[in-house]
């Protein structure tokens, strides 16, 4: 991390996007779906521009999606989208953090922020290829639900060709 960047991770905040905010969510996703990319083998569109269905839907305004902009010093640095906030398990359904900022714990900062707006039990996927994000998101169970978190792979609904998903599960706060 720079000097600037050290100096400011006291100043994580994470708080709702608004409509506002969406443009910068917008630029954010594409960078999330470029490093996706890297997995699936998804192209963009022929615009430039990655699937946003997911985007679409946090941004729809439906009381089950919830947004969320994650900014460090002042700098935006990543988004998570919560969905199933109806339903008695909540999806994190889409996180990122730019390269800058990683490593350093403010993911982890950032998803107990998160969670802890939404108590309950909770499902996240992630790619078995993606050994960053693998190490992540146990990191997480561990730190979130220390010895109460489960993994288990999943088929991807309608896409038969594709691995399984890892998907995660814990309580938060622990029972």
């Amino acid at each position: 991390m720079t000097e600037n960047s050290a100096n400011s991770e006291h100043d994580l905040t994470v708080r709702p996007a608004t409509p506002t905010d969406r443009p910068t969510v917008e630029r954010l996703w594409l960078l999330f779906r470029h490093d996706l990319s890297e997995f699936g083998g998804q192209l963009p569109n022929a615009d430039g521009t990655f699937r946003s269905e997911r985007l679409e839907a946090a941004f729809s305004g439906s009381g089950d999606w919830a947004a969320y902009l994650i900014s460090l010093g002042g700098h935006p640095v990543g988004f998570a989208f919560v969905r199933a906030l109806s339903e008695p398990t909540r999806v994190l359904n889409s996180f990122f953090v730019v390269r800058g900022a990683r490593r350093s714990g403010i993911g982890l900062r950032a998803v107990r922020q998160v969670v802890a707006r939404h108590p309950g039990q909770w499902n996240v996927a992630f790619q078995d290829d993606n050994a960053a994000a693998v190490r992540f998101w146990r990191r997480v169970g561990d730190a979130l639900a220390p010895g109460e978190w489960k993994e288990e792979r999943r088929p991807v609904p309608e896409r038969p060709g594709l691995a399984p998903d890892v998907w995660i599960s814990f309580r938060y706060p622990g029972s």
